[in-house]
């Protein structure tokens, strides 16, 4: 399911409707302005005429028959595109007077009061005041059109400028608006298994305080209920191993008084049996230490003797070779025992489920890593997957109980190290290789 931001969706939303809302006042702005601006350049075109009346008085002076074909052409300074253009005809329709920038026929050819629009002109025919003569009075229809633009542009840029900067005041407020989200996203990110302690007070709004609420509820819950299963387990753990390991005791005993017997072979699958009990309250007791967080604080300590002293172990339990290269010294901080357990889980899951007739490779690098390897049939991507889960076991006969990589995945977690393991071996058809990097902010190495 895809993903998505609550900010981004307030964000956008918001500059949805600012944008929808700046267009359409664009709009009527637009719109307003152009009917304002004809408006305005009508009552010129008006004015212009009403001047035009003591052209009428002159030639109402000198008589019709003053007007030369084509009418008179009066010569005004300063004409240009722009300028308005006017004529003066008869009644009849015959011109008399035009201005120098006029067509030497009518505007209209039916004289009628009122506003005209020509391909070029945007004429305003009015008769005079004598009732002998029509004035018409045109403008030159790219100079209104571009007056109409111009006037829009005006009106309309200021919003169209200012949609960045809209855009950015939005942006910052929803951001700064989700800081206390942020702030309890993080709070509550930051809680695990070892980590249950309430969210501290937070400045939250309203809306959010419920959650708050809430969380804390939960996680007071989820402490008690981890608190409970942990001591259940390292309880019970630690009430059965005297009595296993009494138990191992006495069939011990009793194994050497019945050799050579029918019995014996059951006696030493009570023994078997009575191991593995004793290995599974081993683990479970190594897990409730891991669940608590016991690797979280500690000192400064050299790991690779650490793991040395756990091979050697290993190699005189289970008669397995353990090969060593690398860097000879690794510092860490974090607490020394935890650390050996994760690392005896690792190396001995590398023993258990190895090849014996190949030793198990452990490598120390520069760049803080520690490489465990065996030799054995690659695992399927989905036990890679879940084998990091309590008691899950992939397809194999050997010995154990499905916690140690739950017990190393902890214990790594704690000491804020990325454990990684692959199948087959990069570079083979074989093999399992774990991958512990150490976090390079809390190493220090020796020199």
């Amino acid at each position: 399911m895809k993903r998505w931001s609550l900010a981004s969706r307030i964000v956008s939303g918001t500059l949805v409707i600012v944008l929808g809302a700046l267009v359409l006042l664009s709009i009527l702005v637009a719109a307003f302005t152009r009917y304002e601006v004809t408006e305005r350049l009508d009552n010129s075109l008006q004015e212009v005429a009403e001047r035009l009346e003591f052209v009428i008085s002159e030639l109402d002076r000198s008589g019709p028959g003053s007007a030369t074909p084509g009418g008179q052409i009066a010569q005004l300074p300063g004409v240009n595109r722009r300028t308005l253009a006017y004529q003066i005809a008869t009644m009849d329709g015959r011109l008399e007077v035009r201005s120098q920038n006029a067509p030497e026929t009518l505007f209209v050819p039916h004289l009628a009061t009122g506003f005209y629009n020509i391909p070029l002109f945007r004429v305003y025919v009015v008769p005079s005041a004598s009732g002998r003569h029509y004035i018409l009075v045109g403008e030159p229809t790219f100079h209104r059109n571009e007056a109409v633009r111009r006037a829009i542009l005006i009106s309309v840029l200021p919003m169209v400028l200012f949609f960045p900067a809209i855009w950015v005041l939005v942006r910052w407020r929803v951001r700064h608006a989700m800081r206390p989200l942020t702030s309890l996203q993080y709070e509550i990110r930051s809680r695990g298994g070892s980590n249950l302690a309430p969210v501290p007070p937070l400045d939250l709004p309203e809306e959010l305080v419920s959650i708050h609420s809430a969380v804390n509820l939960l996680l007071e819950r989820l402490k008690m209920a981890l608190s409970t299963e942990r001591a259940f387990a390292a309880n019970a753990a630690h009430e059965l191993r005297n009595p296993v390991g009494g138990l191992l005791a006495q069939v011990q005993v009793l194994r050497k008084l019945l050799m050579g017997s029918d019995y014996e072979e059951r006696i030493a699958t009570i023994m078997q049996q009575a191991r593995r009990i004793g290995r599974m309250m081993e683990k479970l007791l190594q897990l409730s230490r891991a669940t608590s967080g016991i690797a979280l604080a500690g000192r400064m300590f050299d790991l690779v003797p650490v793991i040395r002293f756990l091979a050697e172990e290993l190699e005189r339990e289970k008669d397995q070779s353990i090969e060593f290269s690398g860097s000879s010294h690794l510092m860490i901080r974090g607490d020394m025992d935890a650390t050996g357990i994760l690392f005896r889980n690792l190396l001995e899951n590398a023993v258990l489920h190895g090849s014996s007739a190949q030793a198990v490779s452990v490598i120390i690098t520069q760049d803080h890593k520690v490489l465990i390897c065996n030799d054995c049939e690659p695992l399927a991507p989905d036990v890679l997957q879940n084998m990091e889960k309590p008691f899950v076991r992939g397809k194999t006969d050997a010995e154990g109980s499905g916690l140690g990589m739950a017990i190393a995945r902890q214990i790594s977690q704690q000491l804020h190290a990325d454990m990684t393991v692959s199948s087959p071996i990069p570079g083979t058809a074989r093999g399992v290789l774990v991958t512990v990097r150490l976090q390079i902010s809390e190493i220090e190495e020796c020199v």
